[in-house]
């Protein structure tokens, strides 16, 4: 067993495909199979199941995998030790976003620490707070951002994102400045399913009052086209709302309802160091 065997099966398991891990490090899906057979034989056990529905792993991939995990990030910790000893800034970070931040925050995020850190890759995976707070767990990714509450990680927040009502621009609500959640009863209501649902249950059951729910949307664009589309009215991040929008508008709640966003880690005293680095650059970014 050797390093290099180790990152042809967690490119596999990541990509959930030969043809994509091999594209990812530069092997054919011949060499990639190669690599993994000679993994699964010198530990003696079969770590992939591979059938129509692609790559998925077996028992004993799923008891080792954390393991070999850790081996990587080791490995690659002792490779940044050693290269900024030699005055040199090399590897990676996997990180974990969702899609409103992501949009808004990323690219300048990214640009000021490429700026810093040019030969630093930086790999970005996309999904729900539950995904990241999994990948976090699971050594996936590095670090992450998240919006409490959250559990088992280390969290540093950075901003608090209010949730405003978003509505059509002739919409009977549309000429009011604000919207107290008595505003929603009987209005057809789309819930955004991204992550802050539960605060938005939360408001409505503290008033005692059930939505009308129509419609619920993972996404956020086409919770947005909904709405534009007058097919109800909802309630999102402001993170998610465009900053130009067209046909819609968004009107605050009152009494105000915000999410709490901030960086997740499993701990900060057990990152690599160019991890260290970038949450340096996001802190530095909002809070100075």
């Amino acid at each position: 067993m050797n390093f290099f065997q180790l990152e042809v099966f967690l490119h596999v398991v990541e990509h959930g495909s030969f043809t994509k891990a091999g594209d990812r490090i530069g092997l054919t899906q011949s060499g990639v199979s190669h690599n993994i057979t000679a993994l699964e034989t010198e530990l003696g056990v079969t770590l992939l199941k591979r059938d129509r529905k692609g790559i998925t792993l077996t028992t004993a991939g799923e008891q080792v995998i954390p393991h070999m995990r850790a081996i990587t990030a080791n490995l690659a910790h002792i490779e940044q030790k050693i290269a900024a000893v030699n005055g040199m800034e090399i590897g990676k970070i996997t990180i974990g976003s969702f899609p409103s931040f992501t949009a808004r925050f990323i690219p300048k995020l990214f640009s000021i620490f490429k700026e810093k850190y040019p030969n630093i890759d930086l790999l970005i995976h996309e999904g729900g707070y539950e995904e990241i707070l999994t990948w976090i767990e699971e050594g996936t990714v590095d670090i992450g951002f998240a919006a409490k509450p959250v559990k088992n990680v280390e969290f540093i927040p950075l901003l608090t994102d209010p949730l405003s009502a978003a509505v059509y621009e002739d919409h009977p609500l549309s000429g009011k400045t604000s919207l107290n959640v008595e505003d929603f009863v009987d209005q057809p209501f789309i819930m955004l399913r991204s992550g802050c649902e539960t605060l938005i249950e939360d408001r409505f059951l503290e008033a005692k009052i059930k939505p009308n729910i129509s419609y619920d949307i993972k996404d956020n664009q086409t919770v947005l086209s909904m709405v534009a589309g007058k097919l109800g009215i909802t309630i999102m991040p402001d993170l998610a709302f465009p900053e130009k929008p067209e046909r819609l508008k968004s009107l605050p709640l009152n009494p105000e309802l915000s999410r709490e966003i901030g960086l997740v880690m499993k701990s900060a005293k057990h990152l690599s160091p160019v991890a260290k680095e970038f949450t340096k650059v996001v802190q530095d970014h909002f809070i100075g």
